[in-house]
């Protein structure tokens, strides 16, 4: 029974529910000090449960947790083998599971990737290859059970919007309680460098893909949509676009040396640095102030030879539904400004 569970709403909801028959039952019961502690004990259970029922379900609305690992903050390699990832979609695309040795960072952890039917049919081919960033709190099972991204790239594939292409889902963290967005922070984890260098170098060592930066792109959500903005415009010479689902212009915690304010700030970046020759996508629900500011303000401060294409839905906010809205297009954006597979030769 997940913490986004159906299941644990119902029980949370249930659970509530007793407790305030409870509370009826229980109120004119006793006497004295015995009177005073039963009302008081009645009416917290009442208070705890009906609090419980009301975070599940917001849980269920913003997908936060979607694993109690992500809840308790397990380390990502008991993750992977508690919560085992979901088969593809019908169309033959599937996930397999890797490790990234973090031979520069440090940071060694599993990951999963999607590989299309194309994969299997091709079998000397390469194919482009994107990284798909998930938000924080959360982890890749964001991705492949509350975004159903497998389904919507079999999908998009089939129906000849996508080329086939491999798509990764790393951690952006080693600690589920500790947001990185990203970054090499200054005593802490070197996440830029694990996902800007040892996931391509492992993956590259480890499945038929395109080595070139015309094959790789990025995608995030939330703070991964921060993510896979900014290390395309750090990492021009690896990537040759990006997706940015929700995002935002600054990375929101204290890196260490400062650069949250300069060189780790979108915005300060292309205020003050000629642009790289990449392309992003900036999408945006109009209810979500922070994020569609965030988005007119890259768009607004990137020129040649930066492309910036943006999409905005009405409605909204920052949730999972915002976020499936825009996915297909997303991806499908991204794989217009990708390498297609390259035939073997």
């Amino acid at each position: 029974m997940a913490p986004d569970s159906l299941a644990l709403l119902l029980l949370a909801v249930a659970t509530a529910v007793v407790a305030a028959v409870a509370l009826a039952l229980t109120w004119e019961r006793g006497s004295g000090w015995w009177r005073v502690a039963l009302r008081a004990g009645s009416a917290s259970l009442c208070v705890a449960t009906a609090l419980a029922a009301a975070l599940v379900w917001v849980n269920r609305q913003v997908e936060t947790y979607t694993s109690w690992s992500d809840l308790t903050g397990a380390p990502p390699a008991a993750a992977a083998l508690s919560d085992p990832p979901p088969p593809g979609g019908g169309s033959g695309g599937r996930l397999v599971n890797l490790t990234v040795p973090g031979r520069a960072s440090g940071l060694s952890l599993p990951m999963m990737a999607y590989l299309p039917a194309a994969y299997d049919a091709r079998p000397t081919a390469r194919f482009p290859v994107i990284e798909a960033l998930h938000g924080y709190p959360s982890s890749p099972m964001g991705w492949t059970k509350t975004l159903h991204a497998p389904e919507y790239l079999d999908r998009e594939i089939a129906a000849g919007r996508m080329a086939p292409t491999v798509v990764l889902f790393p951690y952006i963290t080693p600690d589920r309680l500790l947001d990185t967005e990203c970054t090499n922070l200054s005593h802490g984890p070197q996440a830029e460098t694990y996902l800007t260098v040892d996931v391509p170098e492992a993956v590259k060592s480890q499945l038929r893909v395109r080595t070139d930066r015309a094959g790789w792109g990025l995608i995030g959500y939330s703070a991964g949509a921060f993510c896979a903005a900014n290390l395309a415009l750090r990492h021009p010479t690896g990537y040759a676009a990006a997706a940015s689902l929700s995002g935002y212009t600054t990375p929101g915690i204290t890196v260490g040396d400062g650069s949250e304010n300069t060189l780790n700030n979108d915005a300060w970046r292309l205020q003050h640095l000629p642009p790289p020759a990449i392309a992003l996508y900036l999408g945006s629900a109009r209810a979500d102030h922070s994020s569609l500011r965030s988005a007119t303000t890259l768009a607004r401060l990137a020129h040649a030879p930066m492309s910036v294409t943006t999409g905005y839905i009405d409605g909204g906010g920052h949730n999972a539904g915002t976020w499936l809205a825009m996915e297909p297009t997303a991806f499908d954006w991204l794989s217009s400004w990708l390498a297609r597979p390259l035939a073997a030769g």
